[in-house]
């Protein structure tokens, strides 16, 4: 079942919701840095957003340097963003917080 992308008002509603991510790719994807104090801390955090992701069957494009991650959040099946990339940030965001 194909999941459905994001209308352009809904788009521009939750990336409002969503104060720490921004449109990527022609606002096909949402981008979001996190820094951390080193290369642990960063290395954790990916391993429980791993989980995260996992559980929902939905994951990230990321990509890690020492103590910064750079995460990507998109829906190939729906051609850009739908609500799982919403519902992914969102629960990055309550494990950052």
């Amino acid at each position: 079942m194909r999941v459905p992308e994001l209308t352009d008002t809904e788009r521009t509603t939750w990336l409002s919701a969503l104060s720490n991510w921004s449109l990527s790719r022609e606002g096909k994807a949402i981008v979001r840095t996190v820094t951390f104090a080193d290369f642990s801390e960063a290395f954790a955090f990916m391993t429980r957003v791993a989980l995260l992701a996992e559980s929902r069957d939905h994951h990230p494009e990321w990509f890690n340097v020492y103590n910064r991650v750079d995460i990507t959040l998109t829906t190939h099946d729906a051609g850009g963003l739908s609500q799982r990339d919403v519902e992914l940030a969102e629960a990055i965001d309550a494990l950052l917080n």
